[in-house]
């Protein structure tokens, strides 16, 4: 058994971060699959990469340049048609799982961010248009976000929330969610289908919070580096467990209903004084999903340790730990919202870059 296999032993599953047509072409993403990894997800970023670096976009580019369509429409092209196809490739997974993995991630535009109403329309055009019932439609967790999530959920959509950063952004993402399922579930549909994530994003945490605890200086905040997103991410995950395995949620899941499984984002280490694998062991858990860039992933493939259930462990000490950072000034909150800030800005860099190669 492998350390992707281990993991999805221990409840944990692991998914790709990135796609392109190449890694379907030349068959890496079957590998992948064959390997124990159970989904994939994708960005703007990643699909900026895909097509600047790659030639396999430029037949079907040249084919649209004598049609009449947008930067964005051949763009959406490009992108629903590798999505469809690892869709197809993960398509055994999803029926294995009975609908919990197997799933691939697209993102609505990053201009939506603070549309509720344009992010509620992209949703269902993405759904529509890619049509595979292991898509996950990728919306951020703004406040329009938010609200869009509850109008999705509740017409039976499945979806990625990304771009989360604080437990405020678990609380209201959940919360969401669960008055969606209530909402589908009001009207006699069945909710045993809808499957959604809550993405958190974890090794931005440790640069940022690395940064203003080296500016503090003190040996007790400097003995605080490196800890923040893994302590983030444990307090998520208790977070989870009281809500989708408490009382709360208990006549939903009756009815068939999923929880909302935290996934653990951004997890490729960005200081290399830390272990190349500090947000994948320490957090395998139960109903749990990790999405690991190529280099994580193949770190974890070779060297990865895999010990039951991490993520609910110390669950104490991550608490004193982000009570620590707060007694230092941190305010974990409103630092994520710092950060939920800045990645949309580097999605949207992204998105205007992608929409230049398309032009």
């Amino acid at each position: 058994m492998n350390p992707i296999q281990a993991a999805r032993a221990a409840g944990q599953q692991i998914w790709l971060d990135n796609l392109s047509r190449a890694l379907i072409n030349k068959g890496l993403l079957a590998r992948h699959i064959e390997n124990g990894v159970a989904g994939v997800t994708t960005n703007p970023a990643i699909f900026h990469k895909a097509i600047a670096e790659g030639q396999d976009y430029r037949p079907a580019l040249d084919a649209m340049r004598s049609e009449n369509l947008t930067a964005e429409q051949r763009y959406e092209r490009l992108v629903i048609e590798d999505v469809q196809r690892a869709c197809d490739a993960m398509r055994p997974v999803f029926d294995a799982s009975q609908g919990d993995a197997g799933y691939v991630s697209l993102e609505v535009s990053p201009a939506l961010a603070d549309d509720e109403a344009g992010t509620v329309a992209a949703a269902r055009r993405l759904a529509a248009a890619v049509a595979r019932d292991n898509l996950l439609v990728k919306i951020p967790a703004t406040a329009a976000g938010v609200r869009a999530i509850e109008t999705l959920i509740g017409e039976g959509l499945k979806l990625n929330v990304t771009l989360m950063f604080s437990l405020a952004h678990v609380d209201a993402v959940a919360g969401a969610y669960q008055r969606g399922l209530e909402r589908l579930a009001a009207s006699g549909a069945n909710i045993s289908h809808v499957r959604s994530v809550a993405s958190v994003f974890l090794s931005r945490w440790d640069s940022l919070v690395d940064k203003l605890l080296d500016d503090i200086g003190t040996p007790e905040a400097l003995a605080l580096r490196g800890k923040a997103g893994v302590a983030l991410a444990r307090q998520a995950y208790q977070r989870y467990l009281a809500r989708f395995h408490g009382a709360g949620f208990a006549a939903l899941a009756a009815r068939g209903g999923r929880p909302q499984s935290m996934l653990w984002a951004s997890t490729g280490t960005k200081n290399a004084a830390y272990s190349d694998l500090m947000y994948v062991e320490p957090l395998v858990g139960p109903e749990t999903v990790n999405t690991l860039p190529d280099a994580t992933l193949a770190a974890f493939a070779d060297h990865g340790k895999v010990n039951g259930n991490q993520v609910a462990q110390d669950a104490e000490a991550a608490a004193a730990h982000i009570a620590a950072l707060a007694a230092l000034g941190l305010d974990m909150n409103a630092l994520g919202e710092r950060l939920q800030s800045e990645g949309l800005a580097q999605f949207a860099t992204a998105f205007g870059k992608l929409l230049e190669l398309t032009a």
